[in-house]
């Protein structure tokens, strides 16, 4: 059998290209981080995902009225959602039918809601509304002088993590955040083993050609080998040498989650290994719902909470290290559509869980459906911008005040209070 595998193929898909600039390394002195290191895991839910549909102010009369009963969440009958208690009074806030493992996660104490939070500049463009919140800006014209992720800023001004493997995005390619970032690897998919693109027989001539290969290109090539190995060699293989089947603790199974189980299942395997992660993130799409919205929409509920309350009951033992963070470009208009759906609005809910999360709450200044309280009379407003939570999801994570170039000119308000005091 003949390879048949270019020089620019491996580069691209190896992420060669992006590990250029770190220092040099030999494939035997992989160094990893300390097994106590905290760990943040940021869900992307693309699309924009309708807050008031996944946490209703479910007895307001301004949202019964703006809204057919399929688009917002019922206070009673067998599709009752799930009451939570500690939201701002005196309003009924329910949680999605579908959510039923992130209902119990909340009441239980780790997981805390953010509702009407989001960018401070009225944008309505996925993609434009994407690359503020990725590079952590509050206005449109920040991105033009701002390359860099806030993930990038961030680990940069602490010192980066130390590991080989310290920050994955569990999908194709690496999430916007981590843009500037050139240690940042994508991880899909573990379940057949992680490896050279073209195999065995590809890794072989690799580590041939650029085993003696001078410059920064043989050294961040030897860099990406050593990555496949550190991590492949790490898989539990059955006595025919193949991968083991991944069994999540705590009873879950991450497949009835979809691609965004599967996602969440690469990064539990990585976080056991020990082998230094500190940051990742996933994504889960599926959110943009212009129509059709009640099945399309619980079938997502369904799978984002499945997923994390899959994840949660298996990192049992990592939960004081562990904070996830999820977080959606922008939401979606108070009023549904003729098609039974919803169009892009403004503001949406973040939601924060870790060991140390101080939740059982809804937190953030709720702003009111009257005429006069809506953003340009039809959106819920923002009254949280988004920095405000990543900021105290970052101290949280590094243990200390965040440096102030990971948000450049942002006076962040009081804190939301969203960690015990430790």
């Amino acid at each position: 059998m003949t390879v048949s595998f270019s020089r620019r193929q491996f580069l691209a898909a190896s992420g060669v290209s992006a590990l250029a600039a770190l220092p040099k390394v030999g494939i035997t002195n992989i160094a990893f981080a300390a097994s106590d290191a905290p760990i943040l895991v940021v869900v992307h839910q693309r699309g924009a995902c309708d807050g008031l549909n996944l946490i209703s102010p479910a007895d307001d009369p301004r949202f019964v009225a703006a809204r057919v009963p399929e688009l917002r969440v019922a206070t009673g009958g067998p599709d009752a959602g799930y009451a939570l208690a500690n939201g701002p009074a005196p309003i009924d806030f329910r949680l999605h039918p579908a959510a039923a493992a992130l209902a119990e996660i909340y009441k239980s104490g780790p997981l805390a809601f953010v509702h009407a939070v989001g960018i401070t500049d009225a944008n309505r463009s996925h993609f434009v509304a994407t690359d503020m919140m990725e590079r952590g800006v509050a206005a449109v014209p920040e991105l033009s002088h701002t390359s860099a992720g806030w993930m990038s800023r961030y680990l940069k001004a602490v010192g980066g993590a130390p590991a080989l493997v310290g920050s994955v995005s569990a999908a194709n390619a690496v999430s916007g955040e981590y843009a500037d970032w050139p240690a940042a690897l994508a991880v899909p998919n573990l379940d057949y083993g992680y490896g050279a693109p073209g195999g065995g027989e590809a890794a072989g001539v690799l580590n041939r050609l650029y085993s003696k290969a001078p410059g920064f290109i043989g050294d961040a090539a030897r860099r990406t080998l050593a990555t496949f190995d550190a991590i492949d060699h790490r898989l539990p293989r059955d006595p025919q040498g193949k991968i083991a089947a991944y069994i999540a603790e705590g009873g879950g199974a991450y497949e009835k989650a979809g691609a965004f189980g599967t996602g969440l299942k690469t990064i539990a395997r990585l976080i056991k290994m020990e082998i230094g992660l500190t940051a990742a993130s996933v994504d889960i799409g599926g959110w943009d719902t212009h129509e059709g919205q009640p099945g399309r929409f619980k079938t997502c509920v369904d799978q984002l909470s499945t997923g994390l309350g899959t994840f949660w009951n298996d990192l049992s033992a990592y939960h004081d290290r562990l904070v996830v963070v999820m977080m959606t470009e922008f939401g979606r208009r108070l009023r549904g559509n003729r098609s039974t759906g919803t169009d892009h609005g403004r503001a949406s809910v973040m939601a924060v869980m870790g060991g140390r999360v101080a939740g059982g709450r809804i937190l953030g200044a709720w702003p009111g459906l009257d005429p006069d309280q809506l953003e340009e009379g039809v959106d819920l407003a923002v009254r949280t911008d988004y920095r405000t939570v990543l900021k105290e999801v970052l101290e949280a994570h590094g243990g200390r005040p965040m440096p102030p170039e990971v948000f450049a000119k942002f006076q962040a308000p009081a804190p939301l209070g969203l960690f015990a005091q430790m």
